[in-house]
């Protein structure tokens, strides 16, 4: 069996990383259930990939977190990169939307721990489809079962 990779190509490597990002609202929260909260949280994802020279693939959210896709470099800093999401994204949704006080007090928005793991570009398409069908009941499946 071949597997074929979608490389991308630095000055000495030749690499394929991808990842998938899970971050929880503080005490799972319900705090992205705003479209213009989650619309914010996209646009500042993309914008903080773009300082890093990551490519974010897919970004979507439920009720009390989100999913992130993202193609990285061998020289990213993995820790940086997901505190500047965490830090930034935090700031902005409380300064642009202080109505989520009344939801989250305290200074975090964020959970302090999150998931992250490595994907094959053979279930890139799998988690791509899983990740667009947050909030979506079927995607539900192993609760309550």
């Amino acid at each position: 069996m071949t597997i074929l990779y979608k490389l991308d190509k630095g000055n000495h490597s030749v690499y394929a990383l991808q990842y998938h990002f899970v971050q929880c609202v503080k005490y799972r929260k319900k705090a992205l259930v705003n479209e213009a909260v989650v619309d914010l949280l996209k646009n500042q994802v993309h914008r903080i990939s773009e300082t890093f020279a990551v490519e974010a693939l897919n970004i979507e959210a439920d009720k009390d977190h989100f999913h992130l896709l993202f193609k990285g470099h061998p020289k990213l800093e993995l820790v940086k990169y997901i505190n500047a999401i965490k830090t930034i994204t935090a700031r902005e949704i409380r300064r642009t939307h202080p109505e989520l006080k009344a939801i989250i007090w305290g200074d975090h928005f964020w959970s302090p721990s999150y998931f992250l793991a490595t994907t094959g570009q053979v279930t890139l398409d799998a988690l791509k489809r899983y990740v667009e069908n947050q909030g979506k009941d079927e995607t539900r499946t192993g609760e309550n079962q």
